[in-house]
């Protein structure tokens, strides 16, 4: 059995929203409490809701595994990574991790106002690369985002994909044993999908862990080597590629919500998975 590099144990993230009201639910007139100290102040009447992103999420990771996360819009895929990254905190439950899990395009924190070259310095240096291994990097990345001469020009002339591509290429680039990647293969032509699924590879036989969020399933089946399927905030299953899409793929094509029923709500517990919270 291979070394475990994250842990995580009944992990629950709420979230507290304000409850929207109609406008018709306004106090006063215009000139009373227009603006913002008017709109703030209606927020007020209305109170908070909370909204629980994920609840009792539990699983282990381990060297050497890819692992693919699917699920509906906001079930709470992207949630999982940043409380992986350590971008968000646990309203209950613990996230071990061995060092500090890199989740693409957040940790290379890139600038719109800085030309790509400056931005792929500072993104590398953001990730943990030293100065000497930037220098001796650069044309690697350069290269690899393939976006030519826009590397001198300012990243807010950028199209999303060459944004895309070239933040996939600083952090690939990471010395971190567990890498995040959040839709980031969904952007760029067959050529680049090709390429960043070798990199994957790449990482994978450097003994580190890659989670991969994306609604391109195909992506999920040649990269990874175990899915979990997320939905409304609980693990519902956890294992093998092909069992857990083939699953997630009947339940999105019946239209049913929670279409496993119990047995999908605790997951198929696989390498060291404990169950999702009831």
């Amino acid at each position: 059995m291979n070394e475990p590099t994250i842990v995580i144990d009944d992990l629950h993230v709420t979230y507290k929203v304000v409850v929207a009201g109609s406008s018709g639910s306004r106090v006063g007139g215009a000139g009373e409490r227009g603006g913002l100290r008017g709109r703030l102040s209606r927020a007020r009447m209305r109170g908070m809701r909370e909204v629980r992103a994920l609840q009792g999420v539990s699983f282990v990771a381990y060297e050497g595994e890819a692992i693919g996360v699917v699920g509906r819009n906001g079930s709470g895929k992207s949630t999982l990574l940043r409380a992986l990254a350590g971008l968000e905190a646990p309203s209950r439950g613990q996230v071990y991790a061995q060092g500090r899990p890199a989740l693409l395009g957040v940790n290379a924190a890139l600038i719109p106002e800085l030309s790509g070259e400056r931005n792929v310095i500072l993104g590398a240096l953001a990730i943990g690369l030293k100065p000497k291994e930037v220098r001796e990097r650069y044309d690697e990345i350069v290269a690899f985002a393939d976006i030519g001469e826009f590397i001198d020009l300012p990243m807010r002339t950028y199209s999303s994909g060459m944004g895309a591509r070239l933040r996939f290429a600083i952090a690939s680039q990471t010395n971190q044993r567990v890498l995040l990647i959040d839709e980031a293969l969904a952007t760029g032509d067959s050529e680049f999908r090709e390429r960043s699924e070798a990199r994957i590879s790449e990482l994978r036989e450097r003994a580190g862990t890659v989670f991969l969020v994306t609604h391109t399933l195909a992506e999920i089946e040649r990269s990874c080597t175990r899915c979990l399927w997320i939905d409304d905030g609980l693990l519902r299953m956890d294992g093998d590629v092909t069992e857990v899409l083939d699953a997630y793929r009947a339940d999105t094509k019946s239209g049913r919500a929670g279409g496993l029923g119990r047995m999908g709500r605790a997951g198929r517990l696989g390498r060291g998975a404990n169950r999702a919270g009831d």
